[in-house]
Parts: C-alpha cells; structure tokens; sequence
C-alpha cells in the first residue's frame, strides 16, 4: 500500500523511537516486515542544503543536475521511518550498512519536481545474521529516473554461508591521499540529517563500542564518486567493509571503472565499480 506524506519526517524522533524499540526486536529472515510503500509526491530540492552536501561531499558546487548519491540523501527519513517502526524486526541500533546500488537513468536537473518512493523490499539469511533490502526510488513525469538499493544488517548468530564475501583482489593504483578531520560526521551529519551519535563525537561513539567517532558510509562513497566522476547514465555498487576512524587518513584508489578506500595500514574500507547505463 502507498502512503503519501504531506512532507519528509523529522528525524530525531525517528532515530529516538528506533533506539527505544531496539531492544524488544528478534531478528530472523523469515520475520514479517512492513509493507507499505512511503511517498513524497511533489518534492523540490532545497538550494541551500544542496549546497551544503556538495561542500562536504566534494561534489562541485552550484551544478545543474543532482548528484549521483544526493537521492538516497532524500530518501533517508523515509527509510527511518520505515526501519524505526514497531513493525520492523530488525533492531534500529546496531544496524550496519553493508552496501548501496545506485542506478541514474538521465540527468537530475535541480528545478525538476520528483515524486519519491521508500519501501522494504523484504530479509534475507547471512553469513552475520539477517539484512533487510531497502529500495529508494526518483521519479520525474511518471518515470523512474533514479533509484537505489541498500542492504542494512542486523548481526546475530547465523547459520549457513549466505552472503559471504568476496575473494580478496589486488590493490589497485592509488590517486589521493586524504586527510579526514575530526568534525567530517558533524558536517555531513548537519548536511545529510543523519546525526547517529556513533558518527558525532568520540564519547557517543564510545557508547556503541567505537573508540573513535567513524565516517558515514554514505559519506565515504559520496566522496569516492566525487573524485571518480560518472556519466549521467550510471550504475554505481558499493561494499562497505570496515569503519573509516575520525580524524584519520585514507588512500583513494581507483582504475578504469573500480574504486576503493583504504586505510594507511591497507585495511579495505569500501569496494565500489562504476558502470555506464
């Protein structure tokens, strides 16, 4: 079922009720989920907070079309909602990204008006336990123009070797070294609403086991696909791997369409390829 919302959710009551009903959730694959399908029906851009994720993300500033990640940016509340309601089994705290499929049909001008659409695509057994797919879609005019795929694990003891990972490759050639500030998770926290306390501040890392505040994932692909570049018509994968620790240093990688972020160390932060559509 569609349920239309006059305007996105607020997201701090989101993440509060999330982390309350974290503890009463019984993970498991065959568990039921919610069904219904969240819409944003006529959804315009705000200039403003466009800029602002352009700056922390590297994208260039002040360009016509959307990019390629700023999507899922919009579609976040409605995903929280989604994933912090009682209906949803899998625990909000604790909840790992493990991967996000981008997929732009054309460009996005910034001044177009776009319906969109969040829904739980259903769980799935792995190799940690239980992750649920979470489907993003843009449309303009009644076509999709953009869409995304994210899976969100919830860990607990698990059976069998579904999702198990990939085999190692080698390194590819490095293109930049950057040096992350302290504050990265503050700005795009502010910029993205995503304000998750294990990204904030080392004390409320702390408090979920993170000795460090640690980069958002979607920070760290943003920031790749900022420097790799894409054509309009895209399909773009991501694996995240391992926290990326705040402040610290990491290596870009990247060759013909591959990509990843690595650790001084060579510890694999994120995997990700690029595909023309």
């Amino acid at each position: 079922m569609s349920v239309v919302l006059p305007q996105p959710p607020a997201l701090v009551p989101l993440l509060a009720r999330g982390a309350l009903l974290s503890p009463f959730k019984r993970p498991r694959p065959d568990a039921d989920f919610p069904r219904d399908r969240l819409v944003l029906p006529a959804l315009r851009v705000d200039l403003a907070h466009l800029a602002a994720y352009e700056r922390v993300c590297g994208f260039p500033a002040g360009a016509d079309a959307l990019p390629l990640t700023y999507p899922h940016v919009l579609g976040f509340p409605l995903a929280m909602r989604l994933m912090s309601d009682r209906a949803f089994p899998l625990p909000l705290l604790g909840l790992v990204h493990t991967s996000v499929e981008l997929t732009r049909q054309r460009a996005l001008p910034v001044i177009e008006e776009y319906e969109l659409a969040v829904r739980v695509e259903g769980l799935a057994p792995h190799r940690r336990g239980t992750q649920a797919s979470v489907a993003t879609e843009l449309r303009a005019g009644g076509e999709i123009v953009w869409e995304s795929r994210s899976g969100y694990l919830a860990r607990h003891r698990a059976s069998g070797t579904a999702g198990a990972g990939r085999p190692e490759q080698a390194p590819l050639p490095t293109r930049a070294r950057w040096r992350l500030a302290g504050d990265v998770g503050r700005r795009y926290g502010a910029a993205s609403g995503d304000r998750n306390p294990i990204h904030l501040h080392p004390l409320t890392a702390r408090l979920f086991g993170f000795p460090r505040a640690i980069a958002h994932g979607m920070w760290t692909v943003a920031r790749c696909l900022a420097a790799h570049g894409t054509p309009q018509a895209v399909r773009a994968r991501t694996e995240f791997r391992a926290p990326v620790p705040l402040p610290g240093t990491v290596i870009y990688a990247a060759e013909g369409g591959r990509f990843e972020l690595r650790g001084t160390d060579g510890r694999i932060h994120l995997t990700g390829a690029v595909y023309p559509g």
